[in-house]
């Protein structure tokens, strides 16, 4: 990986805004459930051993050889080939295809991270999130193993007749706001001269 040095400016302000979003808890829960889908331990820095930040948590997922083997647990097949060679190239190639897998898995792409995310440690809490939205992907397709966030929710599609089609268009939205019943009643023509009386002479009149 090419070294990028240190951020200045706005991309630095960025940085640290990325990194305040990182919430460790919710990475450990992550780390747990992966263990237990997989089956193996994450070769990462425990809290009791100085697991101190997005850092460390980033790790244990770099080289895509852990994502992808999740993938396969939840999805048998996801990921044809796991490559093992430690060439920056290969593990980036393990990212994408476990960002390739959750997709056919069902994820949407607002809900994966990008490959430099992860491998860059550019926002690592997307890769948590990332992670919570495939557990919760895993209860809804029916994954009977241990699972983690929140059941993703069932499509409630709704079809309507014409004829109901053609009634909403009778209705008038409140978009379109109200005039409150006023009118144009008793207003001079576009173009004559405002005449300003005294309130005597206007009576008179």
């Amino acid at each position: 990986m090419a070294f990028h040095g240190p951020s200045y400016g706005l991309s630095r302000e960025c940085h640290i805004k990325a990194q305040a979003k990182f919430n460790m808890p919710r990475a450990l829960e992550v780390v747990d459930w992966y263990e237990r889908v997989v089956g193996r331990k994450l070769d990462l820095p425990r809290p009791e051993e100085g697991m101190r930040d997005q850092l460390d948590f980033a790790a244990g997922f770099k080289d895509g050889v852990g994502l992808c083997e999740l993938i396969n647990k939840l999805k048998p097949g996801a990921v044809k080939k796991i490559n093992t060679m430690k060439a920056p190239f290969k593990q980036r190639e393990n990212i994408e295809m476990f960002l390739r897998g959750c997709e056919a898995y069902g994820l949407k792409s607002q809900d994966l991270f990008q490959v430099n995310d992860l491998f860059e440690n550019r926002n690592v809490y997307m890769v948590v999130d990332c992670l919570f939205g495939l557990g919760g992907m895993a209860k809804k397709n029916g994954f009977t193993g241990p699972t983690i966030g929140v059941k993703v929710a069932e499509q409630n599609k709704r079809s309507f007749t014409a004829e109901q089609l053609a009634e909403s268009q009778k209705i008038i939205g409140l978009q379109y706001g109200t005039n409150k019943h006023a009118s144009q009643a008793g207003m001079t023509a576009y173009g004559t001269g405002r005449q300003i009386l005294p309130d005597e002479l206007a009576r008179r009149q």
